[in-house]
């Protein structure tokens, strides 16, 4: 079996889209997020559904050819690295000023195009989401980058992660750290299923310039 080939699908795949898992001394499947844990490994898709079914199903003792202990929790022992790797991350981000706060600074660096992706705290108020989700539709039609948004984080984690309070709305900025961020969010944002409204959003606004286009 290739070394990158999904064991529940039986298909390749990149590494960004699947996760790697080891056994650990006490015969224990352990997740390596990041692909660095000694051992053989076997990989999975990378998202909450896959993993189930592989636990579900006894694919991970199929793969390694052995008789392995597969935590109960381990859907969300994953959840729980993504989340820490991400919100690691966006503090860095923070303090490398690649991370602005607020509703009204968030809605400027949509619209001057340099927000790499928003964030909004899991409470946050559908008046302030719909004003920001504006200028991002806005942005695109002005020929601007496409920015997604994600709702993963209550607002107690997001304010600790980036040492405020009451943080309910930020977008993260280009720049290294910022684009280290992007890629973490969007990882957790797929091992939770998916933004399915940001990419209607996306897909109504692409519909709308083909119209456009068509009636020129």
């Amino acid at each position: 079996m290739n070394d990158r080939t999904c064991i529940v699908t039986r298909r390749q795949a990149e590494p960004d889209e699947l996760i790697r898992f080891v056994v650990g001394p006490d015969s224990a499947v352990v997740p390596d997020i990041k692909r660095n844990l000694p051992g053989r490994g076997c990989w999975v898709t990378a998202d909450r559904l896959h993993i189930d079914k592989a636990a579900a199903k006894n694919l991970f003792a199929r793969a390694f050819k052995a008789q392995v202990t597969v935590p109960g929790n381990l859907g969300d022992m994953v959840d729980g690295l993504l989340s820490r790797s991400a919100l690691g991350m966006l503090g860095l981000a923070r303090k490398a000023g690649e991370v602005v706060l607020g509703a009204a600074k968030v809605e400027g660096a949509v619209r001057d195009g340099q927000a790499l992706l928003v964030l909004h705290a899991i409470e946050a108020a559908e008046d302030g989401v719909r004003k920001i989700s504006q200028a991002r539709r806005a942005t695109v039609h002005l020929g601007g980058p496409a920015t997604l948004a994600y709702k993963l984080f209550p607002e107690a984690e997001l304010s600790l992660a980036l040492g405020g309070t009451n943080v309910i709305h930020a977008a993260v900025l280009a720049g290294d750290a910022g684009r280290a961020v992007q890629k973490r969010m969007m990882a957790l944002d797929r091992y939770r299923g998916g933004t399915p409204d940001d990419l209607a959003m996306l897909a109504a606004i692409a519909d709308e310039d083909d119209a456009a286009e068509d009636m020129e």
